[in-house]
């Protein structure tokens, strides 16, 4: 569970966004503009802020730079411009992500948990509550892979496995995995082959080079140890009898 607070002058979005949030378990605190958002954050602390960029009066921009004086919480901003003056200025002030209107409300969940748990992998100190966010709603629909706007950060995202290909991390809840150089360049390679046939030679040629030439068990002891490490996401790299392997996301 997540402590949000949402800051946008629109009611329809602050409800969209409160319903699909509550749908996961996450607090949500809503500020109709700049002022109120500023107001709030000075007496309550929250794992992630929802904010709007173009509102009345304070703008989100001044409203991240004033939190951002005396908090450090993970900022998302919404806006109805895609601008590249918009990200670039967001981007300067720390915002972690930057997303334009209209947007997919499971996809922005998606994304405040991505954003909680880099935090908590780049050191930075939030609530564990921010890491505990589930996807309880999003299980039961397809994978997302997230191409993120403001850092060209690439993450993918099934059910609560997140895989970091930019960060080199790969995270289920809030455990980070302990792989090995050569795993994570496997299941990275799998992941972006999803539901893609392999076969043996391809795997070993794009993850060991064309100039291996060591005993083609490494492949089957590799698929071996990412499954114990995946657990219960283990099913998803699926064995194809005198082929290779697929990493399936459907399952």
């Amino acid at each position: 569970m997540a402590r949000l607070l949402v800051v946008d002058d629109e009611e329809k979005i602050r409800l969209i966004i409160r319903k699909y949030a509550e749908m996961e378990g996450h607090q949500v605190t809503e500020a109709k503009d700049g002022i109120e958002a500023v107001s709030i954050c000075a007496l309550e602390d929250f794992d992630v802020i929802i904010l709007d960029v173009m509102m009345p009066g304070m703008d989100g921009f001044a409203v991240c730079k004033q939190v951002r004086r005396y908090k450090k919480i993970p900022v998302i901003m919404l806006s109805a411009r895609g601008e590249e003056y918009d990200r670039i200025k967001g981007f300067e002030l720390g915002v972690d992500d930057y997303v334009v209107k209209p947007f997919s409300p499971k996809e922005l969940m998606c994304r405040v948990r991505v954003v909680a748990q880099r935090n908590s992998v780049s050191g930075t100190a939030y609530t564990k509550s921010a890491l505990q966010s589930s996807v309880q709603a999003g299980q039961s629909e397809k994978s997302q892979e997230i191409e993120d706007t403001l850092t060209d950060r690439k993450v993918y995202c099934h059910g609560d496995l997140v895989v970091d290909f930019t960060g080199r991390s790969v995270m289920i809840k809030d455990h980070r995995l302990d792989l090995t150089p050569k795993e994570y360049d496997l299941l990275f390679y799998l992941v972006e082959n999803r539901n893609i046939a392999l076969s043996r030679d391809q795997l070993i040629t794009n993850v060991w080079g064309y100039d291996y030439y060591g005993d083609d068990r490494t492949l089957d002891t590799h698929i071996k140890r990412l499954r114990s490490s995946l657990e219960e996401y283990r099913s998803c790299i699926v064995t194809l009898r005198g082929v290779g392997y697929r990493f399936d996301d459907h399952i």
